[in-house]
């Protein structure tokens, strides 16, 4: 068996996640992207601690992402919107301010992934995943194609195997 494989193995199963929607013109009835990440972990096992909606404003979003890392069980905390090039999008600058470490690796496949689906227009997301501590952060598009992207093949497939990693 091979190392990463063993991994994934030991790794925990049933994971704990808090999940903000940031947007500006976005509440609970027509957030179409925290819905599909909610869906996502939920059939995958995990468990939903919170789902929050924030403005785009970088006080309101670092304050959410603080007050959700302090949840006791919190295990990783999903962001959808603010990853774009647009002047209100800064959800990508509080994430990585407030990472330990960021995983420059995340972001690189998700965009490859991503130009197999819309070409060149990958280039213009700035989604991004890191750790504070030993939690994971996950800033990821707004678009509901994009999350089902990054969800499946990237985040569920790896998030225990991420978690028992930073947890070492």
């Amino acid at each position: 068996m091979k190392p990463h494989e063993e991994h994934r193995r030991e790794a925990p199963e049933n994971i704990a996640c808090a999940v903000i929607t940031v947007s500006d013109t976005r509440d609970e009835r027509s957030d179409r992207g925290g819905p599909v990440i909610v869906e996502a972990l939920e059939e995958a096992g995990h468990r939903v601690l919170s789902r929050d909606i924030v403005p785009d404003e970088a006080s309101e979003i670092e304050a959410c992402i603080l007050r959700l890392l302090e949840l006791e069980d919190c295990d990783a905390v999903i962001l959808t919107g603010g990853t774009g090039v647009s002047t209100r999008d800064g959800t990508v600058e509080v994430v990585e301010r407030l990472c330990d470490r960021t995983l420059p690796g995340f972001g690189e496949l998700f965009r490859a992934l991503s130009y197999e689906e819309i070409g060149s227009a990958s280039i213009l997301s700035r989604a991004l995943a890191g750790v504070r501590k030993q939690q994971a952060l996950f800033a990821l598009p707004g678009s509901p194609g994009a999350l089902h992207t990054a969800m499946n093949r990237i985040i569920l497939p790896e998030l225990g195997h991420l978690l028992r990693e930073i947890r070492k």
